[in-house]
């Protein structure tokens, strides 16, 4: 049986790293495994990098109003896993599409994303939350804070400052410093207090 698998993880803990390398394995092995990520994802393009620099050119990006059980049915349903990168940008319609991928076409789909926003909120992240509420497996990948303690935490610094407030997505426009960190909880407090 196919199973859906969320693996989340702070920024910079390797996410996009393991979902290549997982497909990677599969097509080493003569699988064919279909790569996809959310639009929203404007940095690349449509491809999927990585900060240490492998990359790979997806099969396709959605939006919000892509229907994610109609597109894999249609072209990718001979494929022998499905990799979803930036996970928390699927709508709660499309973490439930690929369930039904899982159970009507048995192909384990592996979603990869945050699970908290910079604000400390699940609820910013509509996709990751419904990941976690209906993966049949959960997994957290984990890295650390710049003090050496677990980082859980995604932290948004603008020009130097850090800030809790916000849209969930912001896009670069040249003349802020927009930067994204993965704290732990107590250097995230300090932050917040402005002792660092």
């Amino acid at each position: 049986m196919g199973k859906l698998y969320f693996r989340y993880g702070a920024m910079g803990c390797g996410k996009t790293m393991q979902l290549l390398q997982v497909a990677f394995n599969y097509e080493e092995r003569g699988h064919k495994v279909c790569v996809i990520k959310p639009g929203t994802d404007t940095k690349h393009g449509t491809k999927i990098y990585t900060r240490i620099g492998p990359e790979r050119e997806t099969d396709f990006c959605f939006d919000k109003t892509t229907n994610l059980y109609d597109k894999i049915t249609k072209k990718y349903k001979n494929v022998q896993c499905i990799l979803v990168d930036e996970a928390q940008f699927l709508t709660k319609k499309q973490a439930d599409e690929l369930m039904k991928v899982t159970i009507d076409l048995n192909i384990p789909v592996i979603c990869y994303g945050l699970r908290l926003n910079f604000k400390r909120e699940d609820g910013g992240f509509e996709g990751a939350t419904r990941l976690l509420q209906i993966a049949h497996e959960i997994e957290e990948i984990k890295t650390i804070c710049k003090c050496g303690k677990k980082a859980t935490l995604n932290a948004r610094f603008l020009n130097g400052k850090l800030v809790s407030s916000g849209p969930d997505v912001l896009i670069d426009d040249g003349k802020t410093k927009i930067e994204y960190r993965a704290i732990c909880p107590a250097c995230y407090e300090k932050y917040q207090k402005g002792e660092k």
